[in-house]
């Protein structure tokens, strides 16, 4: 029995153009996340499509987790679905948003929609033993690399209660909490997303909760 392609999340790269494109991080979350995240603009397609076609942009939730004023880190393994990034140490978990029947793209608020597919793809990746404070706190684009340029990430604050982490899926290797300074003297060792936002931690751990 053939297994059905892979679909992702993803918006028109005209759409962003439109708000207005950047390159790095940004932390005008209300602003993009208000028109991106508007019923009707995001859209599934075929992941084996989106990663080749820089006219849309997959949308991916990052989400940074802190506890005790350390990052949680870990190195992508060889299971990893971007095989262009692994080996790459990463500070940030989540992945590509798939359909779900929970998932309607013409919801009326589609956003508190998008924060139960976050939460539903990180439960995916890492078992969580603890509760935490949930924030979104920037966008990421990268437009230098053939991964960034067809993917966008919403960047996500969770502080833990406890170190309570274990790993679910087999691409995560090596996960454990770093304390940022460790992070900064082995910044080459992480992948482009993360050394963006490891440049401007203190800001993101420290900016407000968008509402949209």
């Amino acid at each position: 029995m053939t297994s059905q392609p892979e679909e992702v999340l993803v918006v028109e790269r005209a759409a962003f153009d439109r708000v207005g494109a950047f390159q790095g991080v940004s932390l005008e979350v209300e602003r993009y996340l208000h028109t991106l995240l508007a019923p009707g603009v995001p859209r599934f397609m075929p992941r084996s499509a989106a990663e080749n076609d820089p006219s849309f942009k997959q949308l991916i939730p990052y989400v940074i987790m802190t506890f005790g004023g350390q990052v949680l880190c870990y190195v992508r393994g060889n299971k990893a679905g971007e095989k262009r990034l692994v080996g790459k140490r990463s500070i940030g978990i989540g992945g590509h948003i798939n359909p779900s029947d929970e998932m309607p793209l013409f919801e009326a608020d589609f956003f508190k929609t998008y924060q139960c597919a976050v939460e539903r793809e990180v439960r995916e990746e890492i078992s969580l033993d603890c509760g935490y404070q949930e924030r979104v706190v920037a966008l990421l684009n990268d437009d230098s690399t053939d991964v960034g340029k067809v993917h966008l990430g919403i960047v996500h604050h969770w502080a833990l209660e406890s170190a309570g982490v274990r790993k679910q899926e087999k691409m995560i290797a090596q996960l454990e909490f770093v304390r940022p300074e460790a992070l900064r003297a082995d910044r080459e060792s992480l992948e482009t997303w993360s050394q963006l936002c490891l440049d401007h931690l203190g800001t993101l751990l420290g900016a407000a909760t968008a509402r949209v």
